[in-house]
């Protein structure tokens, strides 16, 4: 029923979730919410809500990979920001990395993110 996806090309889960898991029969993966890690020591990128969103994507998109997808088959995202105010800054590179029919999406702010973290994204995808 379901396939969990994981890969040491983005960090590892730091709880009890899969990176991602896909809905067998129906080509659906869902992906859990990525915050900047690095992928080789699990550290959290410091820095602006920029650098942070391009390692957030980074990380989703080395998930699809471990499943043969990629952003383009993303069809949902919920972003979640620790301050709405750095809103326009990670605009800014989401629209870079899903220029051509963007997904469906949500952005929230939340109290507080793993880690610290000024980002976070979840995403689903459709897989050919």
């Amino acid at each position: 029923m379901k396939k969990p996806i994981s890969t040491q090309r983005a960090p590892r889960a730091i709880g009890p979730y899969s990176q991602a898991v896909e809905a067998r029969g129906t080509r659906t993966l869902y992906l859990s919410g990525q915050i900047p890690l690095h992928p080789g020591s699990g550290e959290l990128l410091t820095g602006s809500v920029e650098e942070q969103t391009a390692r957030v994507l980074e990380n989703l998109g080395a998930v699809l990979a471990a499943a043969g997808a990629g952003l383009e088959h993303v069809v949902k995202t919920t972003v979640f920001l620790a301050d709405m105010a750095d809103f326009a800054k990670m605009n800014e590179i989401y629209t870079r990395a899903f220029a051509h029919a963007p997904p469906a999406r949500s952005t929230v702010q939340v109290a507080a993110l793993p880690r610290g973290a000024r980002v976070e994204i979840e995403a689903v995808a459709v897989l050919d």
